[in-house]
Formats: structure tokens, C-alpha cells, sequence
């Protein structure tokens, strides 16, 4: 009989030590995903503190077209006060053509060059799409490959970590 009970206390406690096993990689994993932007930006500025090199595609530029300067602006100024952005250039109009309900359009627009970190990007169009002229406003990322690791530093302060 007290053979028994032995077997059955260590199997009850091998139980009870794998249930916390799981339950803490459950908790673990949860919460590297929930933290995932937070790590790789951190991630990200020690590669580069200690390799001096800089990681391909944490920044990203935005093409944003607009119908005039003043719409341009007023967008340009609330993704700034948003601190979306470390930096927005807004171009003299650019020439257009485009296809629209099966015909072919000429237009004179505004062109913004949006410079973010590429966490930020989805939050951009999110903003941009909620206050845009166009029912379909044009928001084109393309992440940056390389570039002066001075002016992607200061990127990185410029913008908050999400």
C-alpha cells in the first residue's frame, strides 16, 4: 500500500510540475508576442551601438499624393504632432496620370516623402485614410535599405517606440 501511495505522489507531483512548466511557456510566449515591436526596436538600436552597421528596413519612406499644398500641410503637420514621422518633404506639384473608373486621368498633385520607422507605417495609413480627400488616398512605403547611420539615429530619437 505505501508503495503505491509513493508511485502516486510522484506521479502527482510530476503532474503538477509540468502543468507549471506549460503554463509558464504559455505565459512566456504571450508575452514575447505582445512585446515583439517593443524587443525588436531595442533589438535593433544594440545591433547597431555594437556593430556599428545599420539594420535593413527599421525605417521605411511613405509616398503620399495630395490634390494641393494645403491639404498636404494640414496632413503633414498632424502625422508630425503625432510623432509618426521624424521628417515630411513636401514637393511642388507633380504631374499624374492615373486610371479611374476605366478612364484614363491627368492631374497636378502634391507629393509628400514621409520618413518613419517602418513599426510606425500601418498607423500612418490608418490616419491618412481617415482624413484624405480621395476615397482612395495613395500611401506607398518602402523601406530603407542603407543610408547615414547619423540621420537614422536621430530618426530613431525623433520617433517614440511604440
Amino acid at each position: 500500500m505505501e508503495l503505491v501511495f509513493h508511485r502516486c505522489h510522484k506521479e502527482a507531483v510530476f503532474y503538477s510540475f509540468f502543468r507549471s512548466l506549460l503554463l509558464m511557456s504559455c505565459l512566456l510566449l504571450v508575452l514575447s508576442v505582445s512585446m515583439y515591436p517593443g524587443l525588436w526596436s531595442i533589438g535593433v538600436q544594440l545591433h547597431s551601438a555594437i556593430t556599428g552597421s545599420y539594420v535593413p528596413g527599421h525605417h521605411s519612406v511613405l509616398l503620399i499624393n495630395s490634390p494641393n499644398e494645403q491639404i498636404a500641410k494640414d496632413i503633414g503637420r498632424m502625422i508630425m504632432e503625432r510623432r509618426l514621422a521624424a521628417s515630411i518633404n513636401i514637393l511642388s506639384r507633380t504631374s499624374t496620370m492615373y486610371y479611374w473608373k476605366g478612364e484614363i486621368q491627368d492631374a497636378s498633385e502634391i507629393l509628400m516623402l514621409v520618413k518613419t520607422k517602418t513599426s510606425r507605417i500601418q498607423q500612418v495609413i490608418d490616419y491618412v485614410r481617415s482624413v484624405h480627400p480621395y476615397a482612395n488616398p495613395e500611401v506607398l512605403s518602402f523601406p530603407v535599405e542603407d543610408g547615414s547611420l547619423a540621420y537614422m539615429k536621430w530618426m530613431d530619437e525623433a520617433i517614440p517606440d511604440d
